[in-house]
């Protein structure tokens, strides 16, 4: 059983990579990939904890992209995280985040919640600040009592004090995943609000610039969705991904490789995503 998505404090998880690495080993994990957001900060010291364990560390990557009025997200796996487009790529999102993080500090203060940008940093230990920091802070300030109802309330998309990111093309992502060595695939494809047919023309459209894969295992997806999605990769000459999408403690009902404990991604599964990076 493997699990090729999941998040740490690098991007809006909760927990370090080394944590992570951990509780794979528990769960019996046989390949763990940190996909965090718009960042790959946290590879390297996943990769240093799996070394001396029984969990291969996958290098990962979601990138956020913008699909007419919907966000898409596009998962990346085995690509060079040293590759100059990406991380030229990575270094534009990041900085935007700092703007963002601005603005996200500015709303909360307007809103009555009175913190400086000292009281959020403290909660980070790499300096790489996100909203799940912000959380922290609002909590020690004893405004809120944990952070899925901070995000419920304030932070999460939608909400008052929520700040939108900057975002790729998609095709820019899937392009960057390619040049970089790996294969790119479409993250959690129920959550975009597609029809069947929509799905179809944005797989279509991605496979010209070189998609490989579909999230086919997600919480989110029922079987009868994830059955849809193995069809739409044998059409599409595409190779099925999947995992957790797991967040920590933004996602208590959530276990890493488990999901909601009936989530299954086969071993079999890496195998072929390693070959067509390989081939890249």
């Amino acid at each position: 059983m493997i699990d090729l998505h999941c998040h740490s404090i690098f991007s809006d998880g909760t927990n370090t990579p080394e944590e992570l690495i951990s509780m794979a080993e528990r769960t019996g994990l046989t390949a763990l990939a940190l996909t965090d957001h718009d960042t790959t900060d946290g590879v390297p010291r996943l990769i240093s904890a799996a070394s001396n364990t029984s969990v291969e560390a996958v290098t990962g990557v979601e990138l956020s992209a913008e699909f007419g009025n919907i966000t898409l997200h596009i998962l990346g796996y085995f690509f060079d995280p040293a590759h100059a487009g990406m991380r030229e790529a990575l270094e534009w999102v990041r900085s935007g985040r700092s703007e963002r993080n601005s603005q996200i500090l500015d709303s909360l203060n307007r809103l009555g919640y009175a913190l400086t940008y000292d009281d959020v940093r403290k909660h980070s230990s790499d300096d790489l600040i996100g909203r799940p920091h912000f959380a922290a802070a609002l909590i020690e300030k004893g405004h809120f009592k944990h952070k899925d109802q901070v995000f419920r309330q304030l932070l999460g998309k939608g909400k008052a004090a929520y700040v939108d990111r900057r975002r790729l093309e998609p095709e820019v992502c899937v392009e960057l995943i390619r040049q970089a060595g790996g294969i790119a695939s479409i993250a959690h494809p129920g959550q975009m609000k597609l029809s069947s047919r929509g799905l179809r023309r944005l797989v279509g459209r991605l496979k010209k610039v070189g998609l490989g894969g579909l999230e086919v295992w997600h919480p989110t997806h029922v079987p009868h969705q994830s059955l849809s999605y193995l069809r739409v990769c044998e059409d599409y000459q595409l190779l099925p991904t999947g995992g957790s999408d797991f967040h920590g403690a933004l996602t208590p009902d959530l276990s890493l490789g488990r999901g909601f404990g009936d989530l299954e991604v086969p071993d079999t599964v890496l195998e072929p995503l390693r070959g067509v990076s390989l081939s890249a």
